[in-house]
């Protein structure tokens, strides 16, 4: 933290875009919640791997990458998430990366992991593969997720890497133009969209980001057609909207495109008055500074029912 006032405020309006607390206790035995790290591209790369109660070797079970946003780390972006909690009671592995320098390569050209050309699709990649020999994993049931720098990197993934990855969950993010101008997955990718229409820091009109990692991004009507294209969806979106059942202020409206290439769907929620954050998690900075979370819908429960509904064409 910085020494001074001003400097102390400036570094939580960074974090901000990166969301979520770094270094907070996971409520898991350690038994279940093991450290570990490897080698790719002669860099050494950390995470957090977490295994269900139930595991026992016995069965393939799916398996979930959770990515933090700029400035966090895995064990922090646990704590957000709760998805430890989500693991338990449906039976599937975790496992939260740690970027280097606290970020991701998301293809918008601003982490300092972008600036340094790191290989980061290499390393999940190496990461999936390193987990499926460990542990028995459903290789046709593997997925991931982030927020914010996290949240361009899954749908990085999900161009790059579609031959390991299902479906990506996408919270407090759109899609970085850089990525879209290339984006050419060689299997169609079920993806979900989460983002507050209050988002301080990603704007959903798109544009050049003037904050964090910046960067030029698609609004989020243009995410939703490039990926509705990219997955041949034919039909129209079917658009509900659900009023404020917690009364917080906020509403969900959710378009669902169907009728896409072997059976993949794109699906967006609007967090109508959301923020920067992760909807039902914690309100880690003021709203002043990220806006509003949600208390209209858990994203790790509703990112876990998307990814059940999808296996790998």
């Amino acid at each position: 933290m910085y020494a001074t006032t001003s400097r102390r405020w400036i570094h939580l309006i960074i974090v901000a875009g990166a969301l979520g607390p770094t270094s907070i206790g996971l409520a898991q035995s350690p038994a279940q919640n093991l450290r570990g790290s490897m080698q790719v591209d002669g860099r050494e790369r950390t995470y957090l791997a977490h295994v269900p109660p139930s595991y026992g070797g016995d069965r393939a079970v799916p398996l979930v990458l959770v990515l933090h946003g700029r400035l966090g780390d895995g064990r922090g972006t646990a704590e957000l998430t709760q998805f430890d909690r989500v693991s338990d009671k449906h039976g599937f592995l975790v496992v939260y990366p740690d970027g280097l320098e606290r970020s991701w390569a998301d293809g918008r050209g601003g982490t300092p992991s972008d600036e340094k050309g790191v290989d980061d699709v290499a390393f999940l990649s190496a990461l999936i593969r390193k987990l499926a020999h460990e542990y028995k994993v459903d290789t046709a049931r593997v997925y991931a997720t982030g927020i914010s720098n996290g949240g361009f990197m899954s749908q990085r993934l999900a161009c790059g890497l579609s031959e390991q990855i299902a479906a990506v969950g996408v919270v407090a993010a759109t899609m970085g133009k850089n990525v879209a101008s290339r984006c050419a997955p060689k299997l169609p990718v079920s993806v979900l969209v989460l983002i507050g229409t209050k988002d301080p820091l990603v704007p959903i009109e798109g544009g050049v980001m003037r904050r964090g990692a910046g960067g030029a991004i698609l609004s989020l009507d243009e995410t939703a057609r490039e990926w509705a294209s990219l997955d041949g969806c034919k039909s129209k979106p079917e658009v509900t909207v659900e009023p404020d059942w917690a009364g917080d202020g906020t509403r969900i409206r959710r378009d669902t495109y169907s009728a896409c290439t072997e059976g993949t769907e794109v699906l967006i929620y609007w967090i109508e008055g959301g923020g920067h954050t992760w909807p039902g998690g914690k309100q880690y900075l003021p709203e002043l500074m990220i806006g509003k979370t949600t208390r209209n819908l858990d994203a790790s429960e509703v990112i876990w029912k998307f990814f059940e509904r999808h296996t790998q064409p």
